[in-house]
Order: C-alpha cells, then structure tokens, then sequence
C-alpha cells in the first residue's frame, strides 16, 4: 500500500501540462482498432486504466505500437476483425474500459469475459447490462457485479433508450453495440453528458446525428481510420485547478486543457463561487477544444450547485468538496447520487475524510451539505479512489499541520507523474 504525507505549502507558480484525457485515450484504441487502417494517437495517457484497453485490443488481434511515450500507432482490423481472446479481459480498475467494452463486444461472433480488479469488481453493470439485453445481447453476470460474460453471435437490433440517470459510459455502451445492430439506436439522456463518443465516431467517418441529450446511430456502416491528438485531461488538471485557487498567491498556468463543453462544469460552478480562472489560447485540437488556463488564488463563496450541472462535472466531485469545504458559507450539492457508486461511494469517503480534518459535511443520499472553515492535519484514508487521493492531497496543502493520505496506488490509473507534477509547481507531497 502507497500512502502520502501533503504538507502546508507555499504558492504554486510555474507552467504545467497534465496528462492526456482518459476518455478519449480509452475511445480513441477502441476506434482505431475497429477502423480499417493504420491510426495514430498522440497525447495518449500511459495509465493504467488505459493500457488495460489497449491490452485488452492486443488480445484480440490488433496490432499496437508505442514508437515514444503517450504515442500510439494503431492498425485497425475492420469492425468485423477482431478475433477471440486468449483468455479473460482484464480490465484493471476501468469502469469506462469496461463498460464499453461490454457493449462492444455484445455484437461480437466470440465469447468474452471481462474481469477487473477488487475495486472494479464491486461497481454496478446492471445499468449497462440491461440496455444490452433489450438490444439482444446476452451478458451474465453475478447480480451485476463483473465479471461479466458475454455471450457472442447475437443479433442486436436498434432501441430507443432513456436512461434513468444520465452517465457517458452508458450511453456509449449502447452507442458501441449500435454499431453492431439492426437499425437505429437512439438515447436519450436526463441531462447532457460527456460527447467524446460522438465526436470520435464523426472523426473516425461514422455517420451519427446527436444534440443536447440525445444521439443516434444506425448499425451497417465503416470506420476509416484518421490521427487522433488527445488533449490534457481536465479531470487531471482540476486538482490543480482548485489549489491555485486556494493557496494564497498563487498563479498557475495549465497547457492544452480539453475544454469539452460537457466536461468543464467544475470551471462553471468555480467561477460561480468567485474564483479567478481565465482561458487565453483558445483553439480546437483534434476537433476538440482546448485552452490554456491561468488560475490565480481567489476566497471562494459557497452556493447551491445546480442539479443539471452535476453530469458535465461527475468526475470532479471530490475536489470540489475540498473547494466547498474551505469556502465562505455553505455548498450544497444535490442530484449526485452516481458519486456512491464510483470507485468509491466519493460522498461518504470525502465526507469521512475531510471530517477527520475538521470539516463540517452532512451527507445526503445524493449529495452533501458543506459548511466552509479550515482543516486541521490528521489522517485520511482514500478507499483507493485515485481522484479521493489527489484530492485530500490537495485539501493538505492548506492544513494545519501535514496530511497523510492511505492507501494512493491507485493514483496511476489516471494520473501518471502526479506527484512529481505536483512538486514541479512548489507542493509539498511526499511518499509515506
């Protein structure tokens, strides 16, 4: 087990760039695998999560090169051109790897099982799952925890599906096994979430019609193969986003953030608590677009977070309670319930672990009710969420005396070099 001692530190200055974007690391093997021709991908994130996919895509008979870091040159097989594994699919701790490949390989001529680590093995699929079903998948699985064995040489047929709670892997799983399916397959989501899928597909040629909450395919056509530059990971970039903001006179700037409209509601609800964030170099990159950001430090004010701004920051949550918790007056969040069941149940990890520093956080089914204040030092513990970790470091920063953080291996799933970035820029974070 890894665990970190974060140490009040003085202001964090510098340039930084963060990793590459984990969701489209994940969708961008899995669409050049499947297109015909060679693709290249640059700016893909090494994490573990996302070399899982890739394995999982060389077990299947697509040849992947790694000619430098955070490059891919990939030789796709056609949609109808992967072959049987050799063996379970290991998907690490990728929810997202996972899910999506449930829905891809739904409409396979092979069996396949997928499996993951512990943590993996406890989050719900069911969600996943029954869409599938309804599409003519066969998937089995133990009460809809992984591994998940999916059955193939079904036919799938289109579906009109609303998901009950809006989530981008599940309607990219269906969206996947679309591909594969008679017709039109047509979601319809809540609230708008994340469009990489969307947009990955209309680079790699899929025709695909989609609007805000909604998109649709129609299974029978081709994906051609074209490059892929992966922008830096706004998920990655926001921990460094809220310490700039709380630690006294800091400026930072962040390189290439992906600037994804649906991904940047943690931006949106900052600004909105009186942080000063501004964007300079704007431009699309790989039809994403992206910016520079240069974060000064700011007191923040708390609010009520709106409800439909909760899907475009999902990933965020656990930072932004350390923001709220550290904010003048009270936060409160609402309509978060996916947070239970991510890596962690965030709300009750976050809500246990800044407590345990002196916060005041009453938990709600979904969401939580944050009283702003400062954090004493203490002793933390991470549940191995990577984005808990990185967050309690974050909150060390401004303690009174040093955190020390359990159980924080899991950080390289997403975040490669956090440590090491975060020291680049004057944080104090050591290995226990």
């Amino acid at each position: 087990m890894i665990d970190w001692i974060s140490s009040p530190s003085g202001p964090l200055r510098g340039e930084i760039r963060v990793p590459g974007d984990k969701s489209i690391s994940h969708r961008a093997i899995m669409f050049a695998a499947l297109a015909d021709g060679t693709s290249r991908i640059t700016g893909f994130l090494e994490g573990e999560d996302t070399l899982a996919t890739a394995r999982a895509f060389a077990q299947m008979g697509v040849r992947i090169e790694a000619p430098r870091p955070s490059e891919r040159i990939v030789h796709g097989v056609g949609l109808h051109g992967l072959r049987a594994p050799d063996g379970e699919i290991d998907c690490g701790n990728a929810g997202t790897g996972m899910r999506l490949l449930a829905g891809l390989l739904a409409g396979q001529k092979f069996d396949s099982i997928l499996t993951g680590d512990e943590s993996l093995s406890k989050r719900p699929m069911q969600r996943v799952i029954e869409p599938l079903a309804r599409m003519g998948a066969k998937i089995v699985s133990h009460d809809g925890l992984p591994p998940l064995r999916i059955h193939g040489k079904q036919r799938l047929h289109g579906i009109d599906y609303a998901p009950p709670v809006a989530s981008a892997q599940v309607k990219s799983a269906i969206l996947l096994a679309g591909l594969y399916a008679d017709g039109e397959t047509r979601v319809r989501e809540p609230h708008p979430t994340r469009d990489y899928t969307e947009s990955m597909l209309r680079a790699f040629g899929w025709p695909i019609e989609s609007g805000s909450g909604w998109a649709k395919v129609s299974g029978g056509q081709g994906l051609r193969a074209t490059s892929v530059m992966v922008p830096a990971d706004f998920s990655s970039a926001a921990f460094f986003i809220v310490a700039a903001t709380l630690v006294p006179r800091s400026e930072l700037v962040l390189r290439d953030v992906g600037m994804n409209p649906r991904r940047t509601g943690l931006l949106v609800t900052l600004r909105a608590m009186g942080a000063d964030i501004r964007e300079s170099n704007q431009r699309l990159q790989g039809g994403e677009p992206v910016a520079d950001l240069v974060v000064s430090h700011a007191p923040l004010r708390g609010i009520d977070v709106p409800a439909g701004s909760v899907a475009g920051m999902i990933d965020e949550f656990p930072i932004l309670f350390v923001a709220a918790a550290t904010a003048q007056g009270t936060t409160r969040i609402r309509g978060a319930a996916e947070l239970r069941v991510k890596e962690s149940d965030r709300i009750a990890v976050m809500a246990k672990g800044l407590r345990a520093l002196g916060a005041s956080i009453e938990e709600t089914p979904d969401g939580a009710v944050i009283e702003g204040g400062k954090f004493a030092g203490g002793e933390v513990d991470s549940a191995g969420d990577h984005r808990c970790a990185m967050s309690f470091a974050v909150a060390g920063l401004l303690a009174a005396t040093p955190v020390r953080i359990a159980d924080c291996a899991n950080v390289a799933t997403s975040f490669p070099g956090f440590v090491e970035l975060a020291r680049a820029c004057g944080v104090f974070l050591t290995s226990a």
